[in-house]
């Protein structure tokens, strides 16, 4: 069982991911009736000198409705940096896609952006092991960090599984009719204030359980390698270090709880803390 010190530890990096307090010292980003993001009054005046259809006042930063389609090239004229991976545009996470915008582009504009990771878990005869994957040391984020076997952002006009199923192929060379067994089993959100700006993400968690013979391998360069651990190490590692993506301690969290290597009254606690 986990100890107070290492559910202390848990709690902190729930504590992390929700760590944006809004509006906070930004200001909300609507297009007509939508309130689509948030974003800081430096930011606010790059866009307002960026295009005549951004309007500044005391409650707000208006884009014209009729200019949504042109918030790519907004930010682009602003200068932030873009990724060429285009994320749907929603005022919530269920919402209708109003536009697109390009992933580089979303912390600026405190936009919802959605990811997909899956467990891929292995029941063996001395109880169940994680695949777990190194980060590339080269990668833009959190590089050399621990993360799921399969994990990504969701492009516009894809699904989480969707994703999940591409996902698996490029970073782990995990076939898809294996990946199209995995199921659902949570979904988190929080606002997370982040050296590239403000993370309001969404993320759908998956379980895949997957046959031993299974070996992943790096697919795409953007994992370095994969290890197949034992939960309980999952548990040791995750309530002691900062190793880890940041978010990816929120799945590991719910899964061990959902696994029991995490019981008592701890349970109810971190459930409360993930779902806050």
């Amino acid at each position: 069982m986990a100890s107070d010190t290492q559910i202390a530890k848990l709690l902190s990096h729930i504590a992390a991911c929700h760590s944006a307090v809004l509006p906070g010292p930004r200001l909300p980003f609507w297009s007509g009736a939508h309130h689509i993001g948030y974003v800081k009054p430096e930011f606010a005046a790059r866009l307002a000198a960026a295009s005549e259809a951004i309007q500044i006042t005391e409650t707000g930063v208006f884009l014209a409705p009729e200019a949504l389609s042109s918030l790519n090239s907004i930010a682009h004229v602003a200068g932030l940096p873009f990724r060429a991976e285009q994320f749907d545009v929603r005022e919530t996470p269920d919402g209708a896609v109003l536009t697109t915008l390009d992933r580089g582009a979303l912390p600026s504009f405190g936009v919802i952006g959605v990811g997909a990771h899956l467990n891929g878990l292995v029941r063996r005869p001395d109880g169940w092991h994680l695949w777990i994957a190194k980060r590339a040391a080269d990668k833009k984020l959190d590089p050399g960090k621990f993360d799921n076997l399969v994990a990504g952002g969701v492009a516009a006009g894809h699904t989480p599984f969707e994703t999940i199923i591409k996902e698996s192929e490029e970073e782990a060379a995990l076939p898809s009719s294996l990946a199209a067994q995995a199921r659902q089993v949570a979904r988190f959100s929080y606002n997370m204030e982040r050296p590239e700006g403000l993370r309001r993400d969404v993320i759908y968690v998956y379980d895949l359980e997957l046959p031993e013979s299974f070996v992943p391998s790096p697919a795409d360069g953007e994992v370095e390698s994969f290890a197949l651990w034992p939960l309980t190490q999952v548990l040791e590692v995750v309530s002691t270090t900062d190793n880890f993506k940041f978010n990816v301690n929120l799945v590991l969290i719910d899964l061990l709880i959902r696994f029991g290597l995490i019981e008592g009254d701890a349970v109810a606690r971190l459930r409360a803390a993930l779902n806050a």
